[in-house]
């Protein structure tokens, strides 16, 4: 049985349009499917965990943008039996571009069904005694801010309605830089190694090598290689940041100082002032401290090539 997890709003309102147009291909190849179609924000992970808390196997297929992956990755019960499919549908589509589904959700879902699952890292961000999961990445300071700025930016709805969602990021970039006002901040290394920054801009652990809408922050990053990929922008100044931002799209910005990559199994952020935090794009409340991890157990996903 499919169990297909529908956001109607995804991408200005195009997710009920689009799963219109994929129910006839169901139909026609008489898979068994049941739909759930979300209607406010979480829903998605109250679906998930109703589905997946008698501890047997299913496969969920998310049609949607990544915050919706993301709601339906926190509410999974037994990760290691679930198979995990995604039609992308939003504006970033990170998880789409780091798997290498194809954009076109028709074309994805025919790759999907056919497709080997495969046992795939899945992050956890922990604060404040609460944790949370992410699939592509979880950051803190700048990166999230513009996360947290796009889910209110009118500009999101007229890119998408151009679709050109991925510049809303970009475009939101921009605007935030001029405000920001980097601090210190202390990132440690699987408890062992330390590594004090000044001036940072943002600090990251990626799973997978895209964010904020094709910045290809930790080219290296491989979601099953067991490891993340930690990326921290510091000391720079406001303008040499603007002229590298471009360089990240195509993962040039890594050999410029001022740009640090490291691998690990667990690392915290600490930070001297509370900053936004974000995991795959969806908003938490501002922290000083964060810690991320890889959960013990692996999901199945249902996708081709990366």
């Amino acid at each position: 049985m499919y169990h297909f997890i529908v956001n109607p709003a995804a991408r200005s309102g195009l997710g009920k349009e689009t799963w219109r147009e994929l129910r006839p291909l169901l139909d026609q190849k008489e898979l068994p499917y049941q739909v759930h179609f979300t209607r406010y924000q979480t829903h998605a992970t109250k679906i998930a965990k109703e589905i997946t808390s008698d501890g047997a196997r299913h496969t969920l297929i998310v049609l949607g943008g990544d915050g919706t992956v993301n709601e339906v990755l926190n509410g999974i019960c037994h990760l290691s039996q679930t198979e995990l499919g995604y039609l992308p549908l939003g504006s970033g589509n990170d998880l789409a571009s780091g798997l290498g589904l194809p954009a076109d959700p028709k074309e994805a879902l025919e790759k999907i069904l056919t497709a080997p699952v495969r046992p795939v890292d899945i992050g956890c961000i922990r604060y404040n005694g609460q944790s949370r999961r992410f699939i592509v990445s979880a950051g803190l300071g700048f990166d999230a801010a513009v996360c947290h700025q796009v889910m209110v930016s009118k500009l999101k709805a007229i890119f998408n309605l151009l679709h050109l969602g991925k510049l809303t990021y970009a475009g939101v970039a921009l605007q935030l830089l001029f405000f920001l006002r980097p601090g210190k901040m202390t990132i440690l290394l699987d408890g062992r190694k330390k590594l004090a920054l000044s001036k940072v801009y943002f600090a990251a652990a990626m799973n997978l090598p895209f964010e904020g809408g094709g910045f290809r922050f930790c080219p290296k990053a491989d979601c099953e290689d067991g490891t993340l990929n930690i990326i921290a922008v510091a000391g720079l100044p406001k303008l040499v940041l603007l002229l590298l931002l471009p360089t990240a799209f195509f993962g040039l910005h890594t050999h410029f100082p001022g740009i640090y990559t490291l691998t690990c199994k667990s690392a915290e952020f600490i930070s001297q002032e509370e900053l936004p935090v974000h995991t795959d794009g969806e908003p938490v409340l501002r922290q000083k401290r964060i810690k991320v991890c890889l959960e013990k157990e692996k999901l199945l996903m249902k996708f081709i090539n990366k």
